[in-house]
């Protein structure tokens, strides 16, 4: 304890003045959310093989679906991401365009360390005896957090006209993006929904991502003030409800397997709902928020987990696979790799969260380098960044099914 409390007095001597700790906060908790939703909503089964299968408990008890309004916090993420932009944009020494590239690195090297490292261990791993059939299941897990990163590089470089359109419309210029993206879901999911081409839905993956980011824009503008904030919160509540009982939106706010509608891939109107309550509701919280952490023990793992927002985001999947993968040359391990289809199942998966964060702490521990290293990329010759691009490619057509 005398060790931990000397931590976070050093992290608090070190904070500048101007930091600002609600928004820190507000990240650090969207960040968790990730991996605690997946490691809670996501189970295996095993076949007769011993391969391992992607399951949810979701699928045999639809009564959890609230838990993923909870842990769904990405609208959450995208708020401070855009008011965090909005931010460093301002404070920019270059250009735009440098410092757009600089975003972008700090966002691509820990994707590409996590699957130029898969594409290492894979072929490893399936000569030590583990089947193709799971590492095809912990390929799509590994893969599956990332699609964010590539969202987060489109809705960062448009930053410059996000704030364009904050400046002349406040919070109002979010709007268009609500409405689109409804425009869309009608023609889903309303009378024309037998004539509307599939692809269709991927318009809404945009609009429907950059909504909360536009209005943490407007918000890191001071655009949007505590009324603004109201309305989101109570707008957004209602806008939930009605989706959920009038129109008969899934509840789950995560896909499940079997079902022929999912509200995340790509978003619904319901997420962004979800989004615009949650944002209120951020934004109304922020002083509070910043005042309990201004305690140094409570602030301390705020920028521990800050300063490893991708290592958290890229390894917290292999954290799981960690454990599961050796567990399926048990059999079937109770809330680990026997079916989710039983009350015992939740509870003995939570009894495995701890089990998990230590092994992602470890993993951290040595993939934090990714995250750490320069900017500038010195000490990378182009060959290397050649032959890792062709790894995490490689890696990436064989968690798609697609060799």
């Amino acid at each position: 304890m005398t060790l931990l409390s000397a931590a976070a007095d050093r992290i608090e001597r070190r904070t500048p003045a101007h930091r600002d700790r609600a928004v820190d906060g507000l990240r650090a908790l969207a960040l968790l959310a990730v991996p605690t939703g997946h490691w809670l909503l996501g189970g295996f089964t095993l076949d007769s093989d011993g391969a391992l299968h992607n399951a949810s408990p979701l699928s045999a008890f639809g009564g959890l679906a609230p838990a993923s309004w909870v842990l769904q916090m990405l609208g959450v993420f995208f708020l401070v991401g855009g008011y965090a932009s909005v931010l460093s944009y301002h404070r920019r020494q270059g250009s735009a365009a440098a410092w757009l590239k600089g975003r972008i690195v700090r966002l691509g090297r820990p994707v590409l360390g996590v699957t130029v490292v898969w594409a290492l261990a894979a072929p490893v791993l399936y000569a030590a005896g583990v089947p193709e059939v799971t590492l095809r299941t912990g390929a799509k897990l590994v893969v599956q957090p990332l699609w964010f990163v590539g969202v987060y590089v489109v809705v960062t470089a448009l930053t410059p006209y996000c704030v364009r359109a904050a400046r002349r419309l406040g919070g109002w210029a979010a709007a268009p993006l609500l409405g689109a993206v409804a425009v869309v879901d009608f023609l889903r999911y309303g009378p024309f929904a037998d004539a509307v081409p599939e692809w269709l839905a991927l318009v809404n993956i945009l609009p429907g991502w950059l909504f909360a980011y536009q209005l943490g824009v407007a918000w890191g503008e001071r655009r949007i003030g505590r009324r603004g904030a109201w309305l989101l919160l109570a707008g957004g509540a209602l806008l939930f409800a009605a989706l959920l009982l009038v129109f008969h939106y899934p509840a789950s706010m995560v896909g499940v397997p079997g079902e022929a509608r999912t509200n995340s891939h790509p978003p619904s109107l319901l997420v962004l709902a979800l989004a615009a309550a949650q944002s209120g509701a951020a934004i109304l919280l922020r002083d509070r928020l910043a005042r309990v952490l201004a305690r140094p023990a409570l602030w301390a793992p705020v920028v521990v987990i800050n300063l490893c927002a991708m290592t958290i985001l890229c390894w917290h999947q292999t954290a799981l696979l960690a454990a599961a993968v050796p567990g399926s040359f048990v059999g079937e391990v109770a809330g680990l790799t026997a079916a989710p289809d039983s009350p015992g199942w939740i509870a003995v998966r939570v009894l495995w969260l701890p089990v998990f964060a230590a092994l992602l702490a470890g993993i951290a521990r040595h993939a934090r380098r990714f995250e750490a290293a320069p900017v500038d990329g010195r000490g990378a010759s182009a060959l290397r960044r050649t032959v890792a691009g062709l790894l995490a490619a490689g890696f990436g057509v064989f968690a798609l099914g697609l060799a």
